[in-house]
């Protein structure tokens, strides 16, 4: 069976859509299924990809090279294209992907697909128009304005709004938008109305919707439909975080894990609302006219009314997408959930779906993956570890056991369900309320499974009581360690040294190495001794840390002037000597910011606020535990690149560009993959554009109008003589910045336990290679390494 998958679109929400059609392709492509994917650009151009593209972090990453490495197609040879497969899944969020659209074109073409037809998707999409309709039909709702961008009548619609309701704060947004993009919270009419002109100006939506702010607790609910037409809600989940602030559940709340929103799955609800919004989810379900699957977005008010404010057609399928999170609750994995529904959809056009057989691998070594950990990169750890987990849970060579180690140094062995939550804490709290919760919420899970007709009892092996245990346990029946732990004892030689010692097989360096490369002032220092030509660091000085903390404001202005001079430096870069994932690390352009971030250590601060620093526009992430020392280094400048539309835009200042690049061994040799140029969008590289798909552009590798080839091959050279000399084993992951025509490095910072998350800069470099390396194919690599 041929299934294809559309990517891509016209919406913001394009990037979340890659995420999608990756989860469809890891978790249904299988004996009997061939995944085709397509994807459409901008305009809605569309194109044949391959299935290597669909890991590329945001659509930005190809953009540019479509017309190299993509197949362009007219509208009748994408509909040619389309009908060469039996059946179409399309997987893009927002305007065209849920509004109808997509589903039209299909429609009209006779093309079967997956989801709701073009008049449900219509009806539930715009905002403000289903708001409407399910008022009519005696569902409870909020009050709501619609302002359209070419009428003069904006402002005194929202006076009257604000009058008429009593509001005291309101929420502007997209009729048509998802993902929380262009919502803003507002607290008067002025307000309101500059978001209302900004969100116009931008062209976001031609018409927005005004509403008072929602108080009470918000939630989301997937909805199933089952073989007989009939839709089954799943436990919703509830969603916990602070509004106070004017605060909105935002794009990098929804898809970046952080304590800043806790997911709630079961949720703390009491059985009677579980109930309402269970039957109210199925009944607008089916009024809605949806199809297949779906998830809706609401609130629990204060008083006990429900309220659902969003309908999305096509739900979010990255790995912990609610989607699988709730699925999981009833026993259904990655791939059972996706089966169901595209079997479902073969059912509906008399399509015959194969089914899946068991697992013939015959017996697999088994490999204990551990992530999670009490540093501040424990969330990104998380992010890897489940990734590795649901990659090799396709190898016909290794069966991974999934271990969490919690922030008191306590270790899970997890089952399916609980490892979706998207933060060591959640999962934590899910492990220790377990038995409760199961008590609780068995009549639910049990009357689900019954009504989507899952007449086999759950998987023992996957879905069982989570199990508690000590470190020393842990170890005594490991066979072979995957650490998927990131910074602190996980990555500075402390795990791997108790792995040497008890003779278990393990990833990556071993201690010696990993102790040097997480000191981020000794591997700058050690990378001058190797006299690799064209290979230094950046100049730099050491602080401590509890000096520092304790300068008046005077002499922390004495200390910025002091180290501009000495680094010869404009602007310095500040960062903690021995952490990672972006954790503390900070431009500092004037005393001012260096005295914000002296503020941040004294008070022991989670996270730098936006705006805190210059030019800062995201959070940043600070250590858990304070550093005993910092360092500052040289600000390097490098040459602008960005990606607009089929273009790649270049702007000279330097001749530098910053670049990461994967090293891998093969057969004792350790060698450098295609570097990737690493665009930053503020003034150094978040967290989220560093692991969050979605975000963040890799351009790999670089294309040869950027970095003269022969400059391009003596980096490669170089790098793979740092790794050999630095003896990295395995595989890391070395940052630099690239002089574009010497080819020269300066060499920022070595990781060895890289992040192996499902958008990783290493998956683009592998699958750049001249034999395809896959994420999968990847990952066992690093085991084979190893000898087990």
């Amino acid at each position: 069976m041929k299934i294809s998958i559309i990517c891509g679109g016209p919406s913001l929400e394009r990037g979340i859509s890659l995420n999608s059609a990756r989860s469809v392709l890891d978790h249904l492509q299988r004996t009997g299924i061939e995944i085709v994917p397509f994807y459409l650009d901008h305009s809605k151009n569309a194109y044949a990809i391959s299935t290597a593209q669909l890991y590329s972090n945001t659509p930005s990453d190809f953009d540019f090279k479509l017309r190299l490495t993509a197949k362009p197609l007219n509208k009748a040879g994408f509909v040619k294209a389309l009908k060469e497969t039996d059946l179409c899944f399309p997987a893009m969020h927002g305007f065209f992907g849920e509004d109808g659209g997509i589903q039209h074109f299909l429609e009209q073409n006779r093309i079967p697909f997956v989801g709701s037809g073009s008049v449900a998707c219509k009806k539930a999409f715009d905002k403000f128009a289903a708001n409407e309709y399910i008022r009519s039909q005696g569902f409870f709702t909020l009050p709501s304005a619609l302002l359209k961008i070419y009428h003069s009548d904006h402002k005194k619609i929202l006076s009257d709004f604000f009058r008429k309701h009593r509001v005291t704060r309101a929420v502007v947004k997209p009729a048509s938008g998802g993902s929380s993009i262009g919502v803003f919270s507002v607290s008067t009419v002025e307000e309101a109305l500059e978001k209302a002109q900004l969100l116009f100006s931008k062209r976001m939506d031609t018409r927005l919707v005004v509403e008072p702010f929602a108080t009470g607790t918000e939630f989301t609910v997937i909805v199933l439909e089952n073989r007989f037409g009939m839709p089954v809600a799943l436990t919703p989940t509830e969603i916990e975080t602070d509004y106070t602030e004017h605060q909105i559940f935002d794009f990098r709340k929804k898809y970046l894990p952080t304590r800043q929103v806790i997911w709630h799955c079961p949720p703390r609800f009491d059985n009677r609302t579980i109930d309402i919004i269970q039957t109210q989810a199925e009944q607008l379900f089916k009024l809605l006219g949806m199809r297949d699957f779906g998830r809706f977005d609401g609130w629990v008010l204060p008083d006990g009314k429900v309220w659902f404010c969003d309908f999305n057609m096509i739900s979010g399928m990255e790995q912990n997408s609610f989607l699988f999170q709730q699925a999981s609750r009833i026993g259904m994995t990655h791939q059972n959930v996706l089966n169901h529904i595209v079997e479902n959809a073969c059912r509906r056009y008399g399509i015959v779906f194969p089914q899946s057989v068991k697992n013939k691998h015959g017996r697999r070594k088994e490999v204990y993956v551990l992530f999670g950990g009490g540093n501040s990169e424990r969330q990104v750890s998380l992010m890897s570890g489940s990734n590795v987990w649901l990659k090799l849970r396709n190898s016909a060579k290794y069966k991974p056991i999934p271990h969490l180690l919690d922030r008191h140094g306590t270790v899970w062995k997890l089952p399916y369900q609980l490892i979706l939550n998207h933060t060591v804490e959640e999962i934590t709290e899910n492990c220790l309320g377990y038995e409760s919760a199961k008590q609780r919420l068995d009549d639910f899970e049990n009357r689900a499974r019954l009504r989507l007709g899952l007449w086999e009892g759950k998987d023992e092996q996957e879905f069982f009581a989570p199990q508690k245990m000590d470190m020393e346990t842990f170890l005594s029946h490991a066979p072979f360690v995957f650490l998927a732990l990131h910074g602190g004892k996980g990555e500075n030689g402390e795990m791997q040294a108790i792995l040497e010692r008890k003779k278990i097989g393990f990833n990556g360096s071993g201690s010696a190495t990993s102790r040097l490369c997480m000191d981020k002032w000794e591997t700058s220092r050690h990378i001058e001794t190797l006299g690799i030509p064209g290979v230094s660091a950046i100049a730099g000085e050491l602080l401590k840390t509890a000096a520092f903390i304790d300068l008046s404001v005077g002499e922390v202005a004495n200390l910025w002037h002091r180290l501009k001079r000495d680094l010869a430096t404009k602007t310095l870069i500040i960062k903690p000597r021995a952490d990672g994932c972006s954790t503390g690390v900070v431009r500092i352009q004037t005393a001012a910011d260096l005295l914000a971030y002296q503020r941040l250590l004294q008070i022991k601060a989670p996270f730098a606020p936006r705006h805190t620093f210059r030019n800062q526009s995201e959070m940043i992430e600070m250590p858990t535990v304070r550093p005993e020392e910092l360092v500052c280094e040289r600000f390097i400048e490098t040459d602008g690149l960005r990606v607009r539309g089929h273009t790649l835009k270049e702007t000279n200042r330097s001749g530098w560009i910053e670049v990461t690049v994967g090293v891998l061994e093969e057969k004792g040799i350790i060698r450098a993959l295609h570097p990737s140029i690493t665009v930053a969008e503020g003034e150094v590289l978040s967290v989220e554009e560093k692991f969050q798909g979605g975000t963040g552009v890799n351009i790999t590798p670089p294309p040869n109008t950027i970095v003269a080839p022969k400059a391009l091959a003596k980096a490669m050279h170089n790098v793979g003589l740092i790794a050999k000399k630095m003896g990295i084993g395995g595989y890391a992951r070395i940052d630099a910045f690239l002089e574009r025509i010497t080819g020269d490095l300066l060499v920022i910072e070595i990781n060895t336990l890289p992040a192996l998350t499902p958008s990783t800069v290493l998956y683009h470099q592998g699958l750049a290679e001249k034999k395809t390396l896959f994420p999968g194919d990847f990952i066992e690599q690093l085991i084979e390494n190893k000898g087990y």
